[in-house]
């Protein structure tokens, strides 16, 4: 049985965690996922990659205690090592990466979400937040730097050593997740259905997804950089999107007056 199930909708390719109860991962989860990573980042007929746990309970509920129990520090360290390149992967492809929060997201969960551009929670999915403290260690999978890179140094000490869990809509407010959607978004649809059409915004011919990731590699990669060399990649990253298909089609319907319909070339 796979643990990482892929699907293809229409340029969006959606990577569902799939390990009962919880979506817990393992070393043979984040391999699923690595490979799935790079099939999209490698496939030009995917735009926008998303991430959901199977069922309605769990995104994800991160890695497996009773695997890290029995396992070797030295397993323990290259497993790390290993999810940590591949969360890496994901943040740095080029194309947009949506984590749909179905449900409880902690521990690693919230890691793997960490590292999408967008979080879009279900309303009363469940609990948010990074326990580790409570076992006695930290987040191993870039939780103290991802998180404290998106909310301030202050705020993600406050919520790494109290180990606190919250409600998506106080994640929300924090601004740990992007959106909380509820019957007014979903629309009749289930949740899944309304990420996929969300996802499909950024695609051909609605969105230029080239320019989509490129403005993702610069924030990426600039805001690691010094302020001039910020600047310089972005620089970089534009003269190639003027000399896209979609840079002139978007340039020619603008002073035509007309919707442009992109290619993501």
């Amino acid at each position: 049985m796979p643990k990482v199930i892929t699907t293809h909708h229409d340029g969006v390719s959606v990577l569902t965690l799939t390990e009962p109860p919880a979506n817990t991962y393992s070393y043979e989860m984040m391999r699923e996922l690595d490979a799935a990573i790079l099939d999209a980042r490698m496939d030009d007929s995917i735009h926008v990659i998303v991430l959901i746990g199977a069922g309605e309970k769990f995104f994800c509920a991160g890695a497996g205690i009773g695997m890290l129990k029995d396992a070797t520090p030295e397993f323990k360290y290259y497993f790390c090592l290993h999810a940590n390149e591949t969360l890496n992967r994901l943040e740095q492809t080029p194309k947009l990466v949506i984590a749909a929060l179905n449900g409880h997201t902690v521990g690693g969960g919230l890691e793997v979400a960490l590292a999408a551009d967008l979080r879009i929670a279900r309303k009363d999915a469940g609990k948010i937040g990074l326990p580790e403290v409570a076992l006695g260690v930290l987040p191993g999978t870039g939780g103290t730097q991802r998180l404290g890179r998106l909310l301030g140094k202050g705020r993600a000490m406050e919520l790494l050593i109290s180990g606190r869990l919250m409600a998506m809509d106080e994640a929300l407010t924090l601004g740990l997740v992007t959106e909380v959607w509820g019957e007014a978004e979903l629309k009749g649809r289930s949740f899944p259905e309304a990420i996929v059409d969300y996802a499909k915004t950024f695609t051909p011919p609605n969105k230029a997804s080239l320019a989509v990731g490129r403005i993702k590699r610069a924030v990426q990669s600039g805001l690691e950089a010094g302020f001039g060399e910020g600047l310089a990649i972005e620089r970089e990253l534009q003269q190639l999107l003027f000399q896209s298909r979609d840079a002139k089609e978007g340039i020619a319907a603008n002073l035509e007056k007309r919707a442009p319909k992109f290619e993501g070339k």
